[in-house]
């Protein structure tokens, strides 16, 4: 890499975080620490209710214990570096750091993304094509769609990390961000980054949009076949399916739209940071909660778990 004056590669960033208000920084500390712990047990709790139930051994809940993984390794990613510099008078991050750091923060996203679409499939073959569903969505298939999901989510990972390692920082090393995310470190660059700019944003344009036009064709797919169903309760029955899926779609792409899906030029710091926290904080501890409260299997799959424990 290019260095002028002063090498990010020796001296690394300053992470700016969420708040520069030193009384802020233990109550911060306090409440993404609480945050934290309960993203861990909520998703801890879903995958072992999924391994111990034989009942929840179907490719929905193949998905969702998967997701609920990556969450776990997403949050990870970034929260503790967050509450360990709450705590902190020098939020600093090696360079090596960051780019590890943005390295698996994308591709954890990103894998994230590839499950929700595997689940819009899975719902989509569940309500339009039941007869098949068992042949279609054969544990096989399943294992290759999360293979393929993670090998993407990589690989498009590993170019941003590339693409961004070329860069020269030779200014302000100050991100104005709570973790290394790809536009505020862009921006600090002082290279001539409008080349990598077109290149990142239409390649993740491509990876990104992929999972998202899957599950906007399986959700209009799945309402036209509903629509169809004369009986009320028999079309309440298959929207109810498709519930808890769809809220966590609309939380997590939502978010990811507004803060990526604009110029450089519009970027504004402290709402892109709200924002950015919904998907990679509030989102991961939220969905625990979005699919186990109005389940049934689920919640009947937490009481077996519970009996087993205390018995």
């Amino acid at each position: 890499m290019e260095t002028k004056n002063d090498s990010s590669s020796t001296s690394g960033f300053i992470l700016l975080g969420i708040s520069s208000n030193p009384h802020l920084q233990k109550p911060l500390f306090a409440i993404f620490l609480i945050i934290y712990l309960v993203t861990l047990v909520g998703n801890v709790l879903i995958i072992l209710t999924i391994h111990s139930d034989s009942q929840l051994h179907t490719p929905m809940y193949f998905f969702l214990s998967n997701l609920s993984f990556m969450d776990i390794c997403f949050t990870t990613d970034i929260v503790p570096k967050m509450l360990v510099n709450f705590l902190l008078e020098t939020k600093s991050i090696s360079y090596v750091g960051c780019l590890i750091q943005m390295y698996f923060f994308i591709a954890f996203g990103n894998t994230d993304s590839y499950l929700l679409a595997s689940m819009a499939i899975d719902r989509l073959v569940a309500i339009c094509n039941p007869l098949h569903y068992c042949v279609v969505m054969n544990p096989r298939r399943c294992l290759l769609m999360l293979l393929v999901s993670c090998t993407i989510s990589h690989l498009h990972s590993m170019l941003h990390v590339l693409l961004i390692s070329r860069m020269s920082f030779c200014a302000s090393h100050v991100i104005k961000h709570f973790f290394c995310d790809t536009q505020p470190v862009v921006k600090l660059s002082c290279s001539d980054t409008s080349s990598t700019q077109i290149v990142v944003m239409t390649e993740s344009l491509a990876v990104i949009a992929t999972p998202f036009l899957c599950i906007l064709f399986s959700y209009l797919r799945i309402i036209i076949t509903v629509l169809r169903i004369p009986s009320a309760a028999a079309k309440w029955k298959a929207f109810s399916t498709c519930g808890s899926h769809l809220t966590v779609v609309v939380l997590f792409y939502g978010s990811i739209i507004y803060v990526y899906f604009r110029p450089l030029s519009l970027y504004s710091v402290m709402k892109d940071r709200v924002a950015t926290l919904m998907y990679t904080v509030v989102t991961p501890m939220l969905n625990p909660f979005i699919y186990s409260l109005r389940n049934q299997d689920m919640k009947m799959g937490m009481r077996k778990l519970r009996f087993r424990i205390h018995s």
